[in-house]
C-alpha cells in the first residue's frame, strides 16, 4: 500500500504508539497515509478505537512476525 509518512514506534508502549500517531497525523494534509510499525500487542485495539473516536480511516492492520503494521488515512 502506498503511504506519505511512516511512524517507526517499535518498543513504545501504551499509550506511546497512540500519542506519537496522533502527533505525526497532526503534521499532515487530509488525505494523505500515515504507515505505523508498532511492537505493542496492545497497539491492535487502540489503533482500531483512536480511528473510530477521531475519524481518521484505518486501511489496513496487520500482524507481522511480533510487528503490527497500520495504514491510516488523515
Amino acid at each position: 500500500m502506498e503511504f506519505d509518512k511512516e511512524l517507526d514506534a517499535r518498543g513504545l508502549a501504551c499509550p506511546m504508539p497512540i500519542v506519537k500517531t496522533k502527533k505525526t497525523l497532526a503534521g499532515m494534509t487530509a488525505g494523505q497515509v500515515l504507515k505505523i510499525v508498532a511492537t505493542d500487542a496492545g497497539a491492535v485495539s487502540d489503533m482500531q478505537a483512536f480511528a473510530e473516536a477521531t475519524g481518521h480511516q484505518l486501511l489496513s492492520s496487520e500482524t507481522l512476525g511480533k510487528e503490527y503494521v497500520f495504514f491510516l488515512r488523515n
